[in-house]
């Protein structure tokens, strides 16, 4: 990756789902050290602070079924706003949640710049419920159908009118467990998954080299990268509040970012769900900053 003044916006929401403490996931990112490591790399860093979150109860909201609703509003769109500005100043923002439902403001304030935006979902899920389709109402589980289009028009809307990314932009990386619902939308809309599967049989160099070479046939004017820390196996990464085996491996995972790195295609990032409070000594957040080395291009000599 180019040399980039990079503006780090936290994001210390944990109301998009049900476990607390993924607030702190911005501080113990920043704790593990990512400034350092990507003023390092040769980077020039901007800690753009904390985007405000309303502190609140956990509710459920009765009208639509979904927990938290107004708090989560609220967040993405300052959040939006915050990431469109950042884009605007030319920076590349990386934004550190928090949990998944960040991505719905990131994405809206992306959709300001790019009109054709590719997206890049490293996770376990492929987080496209909807309200009629959610287990549990978690918001959390939402941002992908969301930012498609589908879902509550407050969520939809969010910063600006519509459908932020297109479905055929989007590649799901390492998923491993998808919903009923889910797996319907994904067909439907033909969104393109490689899920631990394909990863077992063919090999994250393959897998990565076909994911970039779907989205350059996209004609994508930009690449975002949505990592959530449970697409790695939770052996590496314990300190996430929905872990599902068989995951990613941590040399997998540095792979597929020093092959994002060498595309040169990445236009910003957010890496999500790191609960200090289920961790081990800061691991999962250690592992969020030594893929950020990779990503950012980090080299072993």
């Amino acid at each position: 990756m180019n040399k980039e003044t990079i503006s780090i916006i936290g994001v210390p929401l944990d109301l998009g789902q049900s476990r607390r403490g993924v607030n702190m996931g911005p501080s113990a990112i920043r704790y593990a050290g990512a400034v350092a490591r990507l003023e390092a790399i040769g980077h020039e860093v901007i800690d753009e602070g904390d985007i405000d979150v309303d502190v609140t109860e956990l509710v459920e909201d009765n009208n639509s079924g979904l927990k938290n609703l107004d708090e989560v509003i609220k967040a993405n769109k300052r959040l939006a706003q915050k990431v469109e500005e950042v884009v605007d100043s030319g920076n590349f923002p990386l934004v550190l949640g928090g949990d998944h439902s960040i991505a719905i403001g990131t994405l809206a304030g992306l959709a300001k710049k790019y009109n054709n935006l590719g997206v890049i979902w490293y996770d376990a899920h492929a987080d496209m419920n909807t309200a009629e389709t959610s287990p549990s109402g978690n918001i959390h589980g939402m941002p992908l159908a969301v930012s498609m289009g589908l879902g509550h028009s407050s969520l939809v809307n969010l910063h600006s009118e519509g459908q932020k990314v297109k479905p055929e932009n989007i590649v799901i990386i390492g998923a491993r467990s998808v919903d009923p619902g889910e797996r319907l939308l994904i067909k439907e809309k033909g969104v393109k998954v490689f899920s631990m599967h394909e990863i077992d049989r063919y090999g994250m160099s393959a897998v990565m080299d076909e994911a970039l070479a779907y989205l350059r046939s996209k004609e994508v004017d930009g690449v975002h990268l949505s990592l959530d820390l449970d697409g790695l196996d939770p052996l590496y990464t314990p300190g996430v509040g929905t872990p599902v085996p068989g995951g990613i491996s941590y040399r997998e995972s540095h792979l597929a970012m020093e092959m994002l790195d060498a595309a040169g295609v990445i236009t910003s990032v957010e890496f999500v769900e790191v609960n200090p409070i289920l961790d081990e000594k800061n691991k999962t957040a250690d592992v969020a900053v030594g893929l950020m080395g990779s990503l950012f291009g980090e080299t072993l000599i």
